[in-house]
């Protein structure tokens, strides 16, 4: 088993990002842009460096996310950590009441940076008048702005 987001890992990193914004219900979507602002935090305005570092293939990594953290979710599920609700916006998950007693017995140091900048994401982005989609524009727009000028710089551009 790859231990680099496996179903595992992925569906801890989800446990965190679902117990920091306990007791809301999140869906798949904000699920894979919190994660991914979780581990990328630094583009972020005003926010906590980066655990991992920045990949060439950032938004193909997005692509990718989705169906990592539906599978964590299934691990967290078995586990009775989350569950899931059927609404009318379509499903979401949630932390269960077991789920804050399971990470806190996590020692690893990696768990508690994941917690500080889950907990960040939690107040910055998940209150009424913002959400985490808008920070996600900001790493876009980073995306797009490292592209153009990666296509300037090597001249690729001049054939369009």
């Amino acid at each position: 088993m790859n231990p680099l987001n496996s179903p595992l890992e992925v569906g801890i990193r989800a446990l965190v990002l679902l117990s920091e914004t306990f007791p809301r219900r999140l869906d798949v979507a904000q699920l894979v842009y919190l994660d991914h602002a979780m581990l990328h935090s630094g583009d972020l305005d005003d926010a906590p460096s980066s655990l991992h570092p920045d990949l060439p293939v950032g938004p193909g990594e997005l692509g990718m996310r989705r169906r990592l953290i539906e599978q964590g979710l299934v691990v967290l599920m078995r586990a009775g950590l989350a569950d899931m609700t059927a609404t009318d916006d379509g499903f979401l998950y949630g932390a269960t009441e077991e789920a804050a007693s399971f990470l806190n017995v996590l020692e690893a140091p990696y768990v508690g940076l994941l917690t500080e900048r889950a907990s960040w994401l939690a107040s910055t982005y998940m209150h009424e008048e913002s959400d985490v989609r808008e920070g996600m524009k900001q790493i876009t727009q980073r995306w797009f702005d490292r592209l153009t000028a990666d296509t300037l710089h090597t001249g690729e551009g001049d054939a369009l």
